[in-house]
């Protein structure tokens, strides 16, 4: 699912003819010539309400003789856009490297850019507007000026709203970006089980040793050290290895089949309600903001409830993501029922149409048994005003912490049942083995992974791709 209700996607096999631009405005993407004055109100999102340019002269493709788009006219970047847009595999890199080209900074031309991309997937008008309005008011607040400020965080916005996500293109991007924000870890692991295949030839006694120390080291743990490694005898004996040739692959699919996938509850009637739970201090607020902003690139209509309401801080700086997300926000005062404003946000939220409605929790680890009831009562309430609901719980995860996050997914699963894990800070530690801790004690499926502190670096956890950097591949 993408941002876009509607979009031809010209670049896959079906679709070898260049794509038609009819003369109607609708269903295709023909914008119309409007009087200047103020853009209504449904076209802006609703924390973006900044003002179009009604003076804006959208470009359009040119038509050839029979109606198709001519890719002989225009400017360069026009023709080999369009040309690009054809191939029989997407590539959103290249596509932004046309659009970007020769424009040093934000403004009028890329915003006309934009709207050719979006014309030429005969997106509808009032949604490819909406994108382009959001990005500039995103701009704005970030104060960004020139393209290789916003370059990046472009590209994530565009594969989401495109649906282009799961591409070959953005996945090689991504795994480089995976690859690079593992490099502690993998120094840590890759390095040392490469000095060992040099010391050791064989499947010996000294080899699973060794190994064990390693594993332990790069925080996967002892108990669960112990379990990766008896799956690992076993495969060998049962596959008659000798020789530790090949051993780094070995390790590679054993990791990938640890890893679950995340559950997924069927939602019959929106909203989609996603508790979020975690200690203070592991990026929770941030996560709900990434992730509520990946949903709205989705297409997606998201609410946030300001749960945490016994640290005003917590309200404050969520109600800040969210306006700068573009997402709806819903609080009560200071000291407020936490379950009051999960109830009262729900409602909110079936009022008003939403299709996702996220509730942040305390974390206040020091009151066990408070914040435990304070959970539940959450979710008794939630399901009884929405039979369903929560929908996902999802718990937020510091992977700098090591080993105590262990201890964390056993407190708040006492609490409430834990569908998924996001595990932040991935970038900043060499403990990232803890992931794999976490899917052989506990068999919890990791979502979403943190590699940095902008929206594009919260990103979907892929087993392969991150057994692959794990360990360099």
């Amino acid at each position: 699912m993408g941002f876009f209700s509607k979009l031809k996607k010209i670049w896959k096999g079906q679709d070898k003819e260049p794509a038609r631009v009819e003369p109607t405005p609708e269903p295709s993407l023909k914008l119309p010539e409007v009087e200047p004055g103020p853009v209504p109100a449904e076209m802006l999102s609703k924390s973006e309400t900044g003002p179009i340019d009604s003076e804006q002269t959208p470009i359009e493709p040119q038509l050839s003789s029979d109606g198709g788009v001519d890719t002989d006219k225009g400017p360069a970047w026009k023709r080999e856009l369009l040309t690009a847009l054809h191939k029989a595999e997407p590539k959103l890199s290249v596509w932004l490297d046309l659009i970007l080209d020769g424009i040093p900074a934000r403004g009028e031309e890329l915003r006309e850019r934009l709207r050719f991309l979006f014309v030429s997937l005969e997106a509808p008008v009032q949604e490819a507007e909406d994108f382009v309005t959001r990005f500039d008011a995103w701009l704005e607040d970030m104060d960004y000026e020139r393209v290789e400020e916003f370059r990046s965080e472009l590209q994530y916005r565009l594969a989401l709203a495109l649906d282009l996500e799961d591409e070959e293109d953005e996945r090689d991007r991504l795994f480089v970006k995976l690859s690079d924000g593992l490099a502690k870890t993998k120094e840590q692991l890759s390095r040392r089980i490469d000095q060992l295949l040099k010391l050791s030839g064989r499947y010996d006694d000294t080899f699973w040793e060794e190994l064990e120390e390693i594993l332990i080291m790069a925080d996967v743990g002892y108990s669960a050290t112990a379990k990766l490694l008896e799956q690992l005898r076993s495969r060998v004996r049962k596959e008659g290895l000798v020789e530790t040739d090949g051993f780094k692959e070995l390790l590679r699919d054993e990791l990938v089949t640890i890893f679950k996938e995340p559950r997924r509850r069927p939602v019959p009637l929106a909203p989609e309600v996603v508790m979020m739970v975690g200690v203070n201090g592991v990026g929770k607020t941030t996560t709900i903001a990434k992730l509520a902003h990946r949903a709205q690139m989705q297409g997606q209509k998201v609410l946030v409830a300001a749960g945490d309401t016994f640290r005003a801080a917590a309200i404050e700086q969520l109600g800040i993501w969210a306006k700068r997300t573009g997402a709806g926000f819903f609080a009560k005062e200071h000291g407020s029922d936490p379950a009051a404003v999960a109830y009262e946000g729900l409602e909110k939220a079936m009022a008003e149409g939403y299709d996702k409605l996220f509730v942040d929790t305390a974390g206040r680890i020091h009151t066990k048994v408070d914040l435990m009831e304070e959970l539940k009562k959450i979710k008794r309430v939630v399901a009884k005003k929405h039979p369903g609901a929560p929908h996902r719980v999802t718990l937020v995860l510091d992977a700098t912490t090591g080993q105590n996050a262990l201890s964390q997914v056993e407190f708040f699963a006492k609490a409430v049942d834990i569908d998924d894990i996001v595990m932040t800070k991935l970038d900043g530690t060499a403990k990232g083995g803890i992931i794999v801790a976490i899917a052989l004690e506990h068999g919890l499926p990791i979502s979403f992974i943190g590699l940095g502190e902008k929206m594009e670096d919260l990103r979907p956890f892929n087993a392969e791709d991150f057994a692959r950097a794990l360990l360099g591949q």
